[in-house]
């Protein structure tokens, strides 16, 4: 326990301790932990004139901590969702604290107690059968580029696999034979298996097959052989959702962005009766209710239920008055 309440030491022990040995945090997790506690420290620098190494504990209290997550929505335009992150952020560190130094469990409840601003959910967007068939028809096919990117676009739509998922993929976590599926290590560290249907696995053998066969091979690799980054594979999806607005009316002026493909994957399974367990599992969610997104966007299902409901028959009935504080209270 830390008799003195070092903050340099403390947030350095954070990320060694708590997130890479203890945790294991990906690198994705420990990247996004450190860019939240670099605007911190810049925040507390211009505010309080100290340099990082300066901070004290007790000069990140509720109102410091408070006034970090206003600016981040005021000076850096940052949305609600991306301050509620950085908040969460914060806890983290922040209950990691409650066992470093607990003489300052007052102010580190008081931190803990900020709470997350409420946002708006928009429904979910995803693709028609027909806007998919557009979108798969947009490479051209004749080239190697071409045809990388039909094989991506195809295996993403098929499995719903995150960006950085398909991006990290070799050859080696390709099953093409019986029971052909493949594997991907997903957010938590957590290897999961997505069966691929006939089509997929044609497609996948066929490029497999271009590409010559090697275990460590980046399976969608860029120019040079390397790893495309996720900037590469969204500035690809926006490129041909735009050439097959020619050929698909609906999507013009849709942005199409790769999580955009994976929820199509959703909503299909959602579509053709799968469980929502099942959905959260084959997405690699780590909960079911987070499904429950693609129940609300599915107006279509929304719709079938409804027609098997029965309509009022649409008689009034005699208006009876509320009791006075039942009035009261539907008044409000």
């Amino acid at each position: 326990m830390n008799q003195r309440a070092d903050f340099p030491a403390i947030l350095q022990s954070f990320f060694t301790k708590r997130l890479i040995a203890q945790r294991r945090a990906s690198p994705h997790t420990i990247a996004s932990y450190r860019d939240t506690f670099r605007l911190l420290l810049k925040f507390v620098r211009k505010t309080l004139r100290k340099s990082p190494s300066e901070i004290a504990f007790e000069d990140l209290n509720a109102s410091l901590i408070a006034a970090f997550l206003d600016d981040l929505e005021s000076e850096r335009n940052n949305g609600v969702r991306s301050r509620n992150l950085r908040l969460t952020v914060i806890r983290s560190f922040f209950r990691f604290a409650s066992l470093e130094v607990p003489q300052h469990s007052l102010l580190i409840q008081r931190v803990l107690a900020i709470p997350n601003k409420r946002q708006q959910r928009p429904l979910v967007g995803f693709l028609t059968r027909p806007e998919v068939d557009a979108i798969l028809a947009a490479p051209n096919r004749d080239t190697w580029l071409g045809r990388r990117d039909y094989a991506l676009l195809f295996l993403a739509i098929q499995t719903g696999l995150r960006v950085s998922e398909i991006t990290s993929l070799r050859q080696q976590d390709l099953v093409l034979g019986t029971g052909a599926h493949v594997r991907c290590e997903g957010k938590g560290r957590k290897e999961r298996c997505t069966p691929l249907t006939k089509s997929a696995t044609a497609v996948l053998a066929e490029w497999n097959r271009e590409q010559g066969y090697e275990n460590t091979r980046i399976l969608f690799p860029n120019g040079r052989g390397g790893r495309l980054s996720a900037d590469a594979v969204q500035y690809l999806v926006a490129k041909y959702a735009l050439a097959a607005q020619h050929n698909c009316q609906t999507l013009n002026a849709r942005r199409i962005s790769p999580h955009v493909l994976r929820h199509t994957a959703a909503m299909e399974l959602l579509q053709a009766g799968v469980d929502r367990a099942v959905i959260a599992l084959w997405l690699g969610h780590e909960s079911v209710e987070t499904t429950q997104i693609y129940l609300d966007a599915d107006l279509a299902m929304k719709e079938r239920a409804l027609s098997k409901t029965t309509p009022s028959d649409g008689r009034s009935l005699r208006y009876q008055p509320d009791d006075k504080l039942l009035g009261f209270l539907k008044s409000l």
